[in-house]
């Protein structure tokens, strides 16, 4: 068995006609609508809630509790995501469109992933482990502006690709 390479779109294009057509009748891209502004509302709360702790001492549990739930957003999302990729781009991860995106992906995933890892094993003071939440969000705000920019480039592409009457 060989593996082959993706199509990869012209330069400047995010997606094939082909990839274009999977995408815009895949369930997959639904399920991504809903929860990327799902999680970036668990984020803006999380990060009022961390920022609260941090100025005041108050709120840690509370804190903590939005952070959980905030990195189980982005390993559903991660998941979700990969199974996006690869009903429009036929691999679970890299596609060409969204290779750096998931590079930097898997920096906010380490990231969340070491404050869990620092909650449950008590290896950080609570305000150590809040600081860490705040890199990790960070990250996520940047990933999330890229694709953001990536959603951008796509409706733009598609406003201006022309339509195929069948």
């Amino acid at each position: 068995m060989t593996l082959q390479a993706p199509p990869k779109t012209s330069p400047g294009l995010l997606y094939t006609p082909e990839q274009r057509a999977r995408r815009d009748a895949s369930i997959w891209t639904l399920v991504q609508g809903v929860l990327a502004p799902a999680q970036f509302l668990v984020f803006l709360v999380s990060l009022v809630l961390v920022l609260r702790y941090l100025w005041t001492g108050e709120g840690y549990a509370l804190a903590t509790w939005s952070i959980l739930i905030k990195t189980g957003f982005l390993y559903l999302i991660m998941v979700t995501g990969a199974i996006w990729e690869k009903v429009v781009f036929g691999q679970y991860l890299f596609a060409h469109a969204f290779f750096w995106e998931d590079v930097f992906s898997f920096a906010v995933i380490a990231l969340h992933t070491a404050y869990l890892w620092a909650l449950f094993t008590a290896a950080f003071s609570p305000q150590g482990l809040m600081i860490l939440a705040l890199a990790a969000y960070a990250a996520y705000a940047i990933n999330a502006t890229q694709f953001v920019l990536k959603l951008r480039a796509a409706r733009l592409q598609s406003a201006s690709a022309p339509e195929v009457l069948a």
